[in-house]
């Protein structure tokens, strides 16, 4: 799966996206880009995320041991993964959702080109995926349910196969936005975690993780039904797209 250092923390630059070997195998997300996604910024693809440190001037490589210390220190993730208010142009309505998994981004589209942007974890490598979806339902601390599949690869959710109560221990955290294509639920979903310094990493099975305040914020600004938009390089698209 592709990866990309966040570049700048205002977006994304759609017009070099359209160049990237993931628009030629997958033309409708180029269109999406093209269409409904314009945000002046500059993307630098690498192999793996990068964050920007303000006092060295410089990029440094982020991954699950520096992101783990760097919370640890400072109890927080890195500034760009805090939400904030950015400048977002797109043909979307506001109440849209787009996640560029790459830059490991969530925006929540608003009125006057400007979206909510918050941090977000991915789908590590072999579990990315692209598409159109919408918000199914949503849930507050929901059950944990792990899918066949992982039950299957996975020993340590066997136990929970029936269920995991929810609680500040759950896999899900606070909240959960379930990801439906149509009346069908994907098994997808946006959603808390117990893991905060995660933030910024291809950690997931696919889902996409949020820090429990930013998902139980997102929640508060979302409807059901609202459309959401998964755009990561290299990524299959859901098989309901």
């Amino acid at each position: 799966m592709g990866k990309a250092m966040i570049a700048n923390p205002n977006g994304i630059d759609a017009a070099r996206r359209l160049t990237s070997p993931a628009s030629k195998r997958f033309p409708r997300i180029a269109l999406l880009l093209a269409a409904g996604l314009a945000v002046s910024a500059s993307i630098a693809f690498a192999a793996g995320t990068q964050v920007y440190n303000p006092q060295t001037r410089q990029w440094t490589d982020y991954d699950r041991t520096k992101a783990y210390k760097y919370y640890k220190l400072h109890n927080e993730v890195p500034e760009a993964f805090r939400p904030q208010t950015v400048k977002f142009r797109t043909a979307e309505v506001p109440g849209t959702i787009i996640i560029d998994g790459n830059q490991h981004f969530l925006y929540l589209v608003q009125p006057g080109q400007q979206a909510m942007r918050y941090g977000i974890g991915v789908g590590r490598d072999g579990f990315g995926w692209a598409g159109i979806v919408r918000v199914g339902r949503m849930a507050e601390w929901p059950t944990w349910t792990p899918p066949a599949e992982m039950v299957a690869r996975d020993p340590k959710a066997m136990k929970y196969a029936a269920g995991m109560a929810g609680g500040p221990d759950n896999p899900l955290g606070a909240r959960a936005l379930y990801l439906y294509e149509r009346d069908q639920d994907t098994i997808y979903r946006i959603h808390g975690t117990p893991e905060p310094w995660t933030i910024g990493l291809d950690v997931s099975s696919g889902c996409i993780r949020m820090r429990n305040d930013d998902v139980t914020d997102l929640a508060s600004r979302v409807k059901v039904g609202a459309k959401v938009i998964v755009l990561m390089q290299g990524a299959a698209l859901y098989k309901g797209v």
